[in-house]
């Protein structure tokens, strides 16, 4: 995954993100939403062979990096938890 900032401001910012798709996006987004200090999070799929995602943030206070920041690695921390349940489920008896 590779992440390039296009525009940075104090409140908002706009990245292009290679490698990911909708899997990641959505939730990502969506994580950006519940945050009260976030006024928009959006993200373009644009076509899978010519163009990157890009993800755009703007707040109402706070930096928007800071808020890309802290939804990442709440979203990490959701996977993280999600793939130790299901290691830990128990196989179904045959």
């Amino acid at each position: 995954m590779e992440v390039k900032i296009l525009a940075k401001e104090k409140d908002f910012i706009e990245v292009e993100l290679q490698g990911l798709n909708e899997t990641i996006l959505e939730p990502l987004k969506q994580k950006l939403l519940q945050d009260e200090n976030v006024q928009q999070a959006t993200y373009q799929m644009g076509h899978p062979m010519l163009a990157r995602p890009r993800l755009k943030v703007r707040v109402k206070e706070g930096k928007p990096h800071a808020a890309l920041k802290k939804a990442a690695k709440a979203i990490a921390a959701e996977f993280r938890e999600a793939q130790t349940l299901i290691e830990k489920a128990k196989k179904p008896k045959a």
